[in-house]
């Protein structure tokens, strides 16, 4: 096995310590980013729903506002975003280079998109619902609590999947960019040095973190079904 690692993976070998950080550099900003970005977006979708035409707390002032925030920095690519906020970054972080500096490109980066998943996870909950529980006489906030996000649980937690699998791609991109983590090693260590096996192995890493988000993601769904 060892054999096999320094014929084919020389390269990977000898910066292995560095290869283990970068994996800890791309988890950790994915699980800060998906915590923050987490709350922000369930906030904001949220909001979406509620004050959307025919919400129950209707306002179209509010909804328009946010509708055009989350469109616009949707359509942002992240690479123009990271530019972009650099002084807000340096602001709050001191440094707009490192781990802990992308954080905050990724949080801004991820959280419209989180809002406009869990907006249209929440529309899918039954109307019937809703409008039995206003019968009832439940306050607004008892309606978000106990049908909305009771309800639809299992397309939040899908769409938080496919939000994580999004967000493991921007820190790979937020690294080929002074970020840190497996996107900086495939192009500082494998890409630029023309060290091939070092790119595939931050690849395949990638990819495994991936395939770890989407199975976690399953099995929840699974387990509140049965």
């Amino acid at each position: 096995m060892t054999q096999f690692l320094t014929r084919y993976f020389p390269n990977v070998i000898k910066i292995q310590e560095e290869v283990i950080e970068s994996t800890f550099q791309t988890i950790y900003m994915v699980l800060v980013t998906a915590a923050v970005a987490g709350i922000l977006g369930i906030l904001l979708g949220v909001v979406l729903v509620v004050t959307s035409p025919n919400g129950i707390l209707e306002n179209k002032r509010i909804y328009n506002f946010l509708d055009q925030f989350v469109n616009i920095f949707r359509s942002l690519p992240f690479i123009i975003m990271m530019a972009l906020i650099v002084p807000f970054t340096r602001l709050l972080v001191g440094t707009s280079i490192g781990t802990s500096a992308a954080i905050v490109p990724l949080v801004v980066g991820t959280t419209p998109f989180f809002a406009r998943q869990i907006q249209n996870a929440l529309l899918e909950v039954d109307e019937g619902i809703i409008e039995a529980a206003q019968a009832m006489g439940s306050t607004p906030l008892e309606i978000i609590f106990r049908v909305y996000l009771k309800e639809g649980l299992i397309p939040i937690i899908r769409v938080s999947s496919l939000t994580i699998i999004n967000l493991i791609g921007l820190t790979a991109m937020a690294g080929a960019i002074g970020g840190g983590g497996l996107g900086n090693l495939a192009i500082a260590r494998g890409y630029n040095r023309f060290q091939t096996d070092v790119t595939l192995v931050a690849t395949v890493l990638i990819l495994l973190l991936v395939f770890i988000s989407q199975g976690i993601g399953n099995y929840l769904i699974r387990k509140i079904s049965h």
